[in-house]
């Protein structure tokens, strides 16, 4: 499928569906669990829908509650509780990296094997890091093809506590969730040292998840050292799955850089989300955003809807005039604050980064080939991204002249935030531009019905069979 976007002026109010990470979470969780979960708002998308179809191959069942028309809003989780088992079946865990890394530490719980495989851009991800911290607690964990660091993956368990892991933590944060997670299973406490711990805020999600079910655990303030107890048997509970941050990226940079303002409803207040920084990180490139935590709306507004009517970002009131931003806690926003930073006058240093590179696809080497093709100056490193931007707006809020994006035809290379980031690119082009992004149904993966919950904000964007007739 492709979408076309182009020059666009949003306005009315939306929600985001709820959080991916949460909701993996809570299924697994519930999986595990002796008695009745209902999951009530969960991200009802294509990774999710993977986790769904993996508990039962441990013993639990779930209840999607479907109609002919649309999935009801609650989810229903018979746990598994004492008669979990080892998985009876190869976990196929789709395109789902959270599935993988959290699923295969408790499958390693169990005497026996798993095998763990996944769709082609699964199959590019990297395993040997949880190879290594399963073979270090105790299993037999390879990978099948000889010499490869991918999926499949096969494990012997059991794991044991009684080992210390010692993991670099950097190339992932998700197996060490998995991990914590795992140990509620174990005998005694699980200890674990993250030399190079990235992604941070996602360890401190896990955690409260635990704190939730009852499971004990602690994390150093400079996330070097986790301790999780078990064994712990996880009584049935309830939860609503909060509005995901890393979806609300999206309709917020198209607002920024368009003529529009918007209302995004219940968004997530909690704190438990790292991607909540991007509201702080376009805050300092003088967005205007007001967060209400209390009611938990995000009001937007750009460019002419702006409160200065100008709404023009710019680095020019920052030390040396530019932006330095780390983004090893939230990585996943590097699509959107790259689009948002060609839009803004000045340099735009997107930092600490390496881990993005092995995500479903190598998104620095990705969003400079994509960008460079609409005329953006941007220039990469191992772990960094430099993007030297320009406003559609000057001071006085007239044409800029420095301001030459154009339209092209763009690869997502099927990566959701991807494809997502670049059509909401072509909301801000000088009118009669156009993007055309290929393979752009891949939002489903974290967004499902992204361009028709954009076009209720009068988006605009229009679906391209291959005869390029309309049917959006």
């Amino acid at each position: 499928m492709k979408i076309r976007a182009e020059h666009a002026e949003l306005s009315g109010t939306i929600q985001v569906p709820g959080s991916k990470s949460h909701t993996i979470r809570a299924l697994l969780l519930a999986a595990m669990s002796d008695g009745t979960c209902n999951i009530t708002n969960p991200l009802i998308s294509a990774d999710c829908l993977s986790t769904a179809a993996a508990l039962p191959l441990i013993g639990a069942q779930i209840d999607l509650q479907e109609t002919s028309d649309f999935p009801v809003k609650t989810w229903t989780v018979k746990g598994a509780g004492k008669n979990i088992h080892l998985p009876y079946d190869v976990v196929n865990v789709g395109d789902s990296g959270s599935l993988l890394y959290f699923l295969s530490p408790i499958a390693a719980t169990f005497d026996g094997w798993s095998v763990f495989t996944g769709d082609e851009s699964i199959r590019t991800r990297p395993v040997h890091h949880v190879v290594d911290a399963l073979n270090q607690l105790g299993a037999e964990a390879t990978t099948a093809i000889p010499g490869s660091k991918n999926c499949p993956l096969i494990i012997r368990g059991p794991i044991s506590s009684e080992k210390k892991l010692i993991t670099d933590g950097n190339i992932s944060s998700q197996y060490i969730s998995g991990m914590m997670m795992a140990a509620s299973r174990l005998n005694g406490t699980l200890e674990i040292e993250l030399k190079n711990p990235k992604e941070t805020p996602y360890l401190t999600m896990t955690q409260k998840w635990l704190d939730k079910v009852g499971i004990s655990s602690e994390i150093s303030g400079d996330f070097h050292h986790i301790k999780v107890t078990g064994p712990k048997d996880i009584s049935a509970f309830n939860a609503t799955i909060p509005s995901d941050w890393e979806g609300v990226a999206f309709p917020l940079i198209a607002t920024l850089i368009t003529d529009s303002q918007i209302l995004i409803e219940h968004v997530d207040s909690s704190g438990t989300q790292g991607d909540d920084e991007i509201v702080n990180i376009l805050k300092k490139l003088g967005a205007d955003i007001e967060w209400n935590k209390t009611a938990e709306t995000l009001l937007v507004r750009g460019l002419k809807k702006s409160s200065d009517k100008i709404g023009r970002l710019s680095t020019e009131h920052l030390e040396n005039g530019e932006l330095h931003v780390n983004l090893s806690g939230l990585p996943d926003a590097i699509c959107a604050l790259a689009v948002a930073a060609c839009f803004t006058e000045g340099t735009v240093y997107i930092e600490d980064i390496a881990g993005c590179r092995r995500k479903e696809t190598d998104r620095i080497k990705v969003m400079v080939s994509e960008l460079t093709k609409i005329g953006a100056e941007l220039e990469e490193g191992e772990d960094y991204l430099i993007v030297r931007g320009h406003s559609p707006v000057t001071k006085e809020g007239r044409p800029n002249p420095a301001f030459k994006l154009r339209g092209a035809v763009v690869e997502s290379y099927g990566d959701h935030r991807v494809a997502m980031s670049l059509a909401c690119l072509g909301l801000g082009l000088p009118s009669g531009e156009f993007i055309t992004v290929k393979d752009a149904e891949c939002c489903s993966v974290s967004f499902p019905d992204f361009y028709k919950t954009m076009n209720r904000l009068n988006a605009g964007f229009v679906e391209l069979n291959s005869s390029d007739s309309i049917n959006l």
